[in-house]
């Protein structure tokens, strides 16, 4: 379902455009942290994860948040999802991929957007560590990705402790995203991006060193680039475009069988309004879509003043999973009720 009549977002009037939204975005209300405890989980291929886990209460439920492309749990929209999460008695989890808790992860691969086995696993941990609590799920860009695909792999299969999901900001088709950021200013953020992933991989150089060409690398000038020469081959795609149309979460979505919200600003530099995926919306009843005529990349920024921040994204998504949350606790107890 779409939200008919328009969003009820509405950007901070010192804050007006796709790419200040965007850039506001990523730099948060200053001085903004979430309580957590940094653990390492050991993954069984020998690698592992950093994750930044909250405190709460036993049976207490478990919000798991991804971040996105060369970002980290501690980004500004992963730590006011965490701040919610504690506010709402949860304990939440800041999943880094790999490589991207600040330390360099130890096999050949690294993460991308299509790999949904990593948080295959951290959900089966969390299980395990928690059994008997819920658990949701909330992703961003390229987490977004990561997510919604692994939900229609799952489908009915999910587990049934996982009530709820929200993805903000996804780029549904990769393809589609990667020629967006070549475009126009977006190339600033580009170029951003290029950096950390050439900086990671020029350091796995010095481990691996027939990973890639060293100067074929240092050549690069897009992500289109880097995908054809690192992306693909390390994870076992032919090539960038293969990649691509493999990873891309919008052909999950009609599988999705966990009730799930879709955030995404018709004016996100990083995914053209005009690909969102409407009509999966329409045809899937566990899909729920908020597609504001504005927001950004992973901005949604409101509040009246620079000081007093919030991200309108975050704000919605924490309330619908907690809605979803009740709705499912009712749920049980109306079913325990016939039993």
């Amino acid at each position: 379902m779409e939200r008919r009549g328009g969003s009820l977002f509405r950007p901070a009037w010192w804050c007006r455009g796709p790419h200040a939204q965007t850039v506001w975005g990523a730099v948060g209300p200053l001085g903004a942290r979430a309580p957590h405890q940094r653990r390492r989980w050991e993954l069984p291929d020998g690698d592992f994860l950093d994750v930044d886990e909250g405190q709460a209460g036993p049976g207490a439920p478990i919000l798991i948040a991804l971040h996105g492309l060369e970002s980290s749990s501690r980004s500004s929209q992963v730590v006011g999802l965490l701040r919610a999460a504690r506010r709402c008695g949860w304990r939440g989890v800041g999943v880094n991929f790999r490589s991207c808790g600040g330390a360099l992860n130890r096999l050949r691969r690294s993460y991308h957007a299509g790999d949904t086995a990593d948080l295959a696993w951290v959900i089966r941990r969390v299980l395990v560590e928690h059994p008997g609590s819920a658990v949701l799920c909330a992703g961003f860009s390229l987490g977004g990705n990561v997510l919604l695909k692994y939900l229609g792999e799952q489908g009915d299969a999910a587990p049934q402790a996982l009530r709820a999901a929200a993805a903000i900001s996804t780029p549904f088709d990769l393809a589609v995203s990667v020629r967006a950021i070549e475009q126009g200013f977006s190339r600033v953020y580009m170029r951003r991006l290029l950096r950390g992933l050439t900086r990671k991989t020029l350091a796995k150089l010095e481990r691996f060193p027939d990973l890639v060409d060293r100067q074929a690398l240092r050549a690069v000038r897009t992500v289109a680039e880097f995908d054809e020469l690192v992306t693909a081959p390390i994870h076992g795609f032919p090539s960038a475009a293969a990649y691509w149309a493999a990873s891309s979460a919008g052909t999950a979505l009609p599988r999705i069988a966990r009730p799930t919200l879709l955030i995404n600003a018709q004016d996100d530099p990083f995914f053209p309004g005009a690909a969102l995926p409407r009509e999966a919306v329409a045809r899937n009843r566990h899909l729920t879509a908020e597609f504001p005529l504005a927001g950004g990349h992973m901005g949604f920024i409101s509040g009246r003043w620079p000081g007093s921040t919030a991200s309108w994204a975050v704000e919605r998504a924490t309330r619908f999973l907690r809605d979803q949350l009740a709705a499912s606790a009712w749920g049980q107890r109306a079913g325990d009720v016939v039993q």
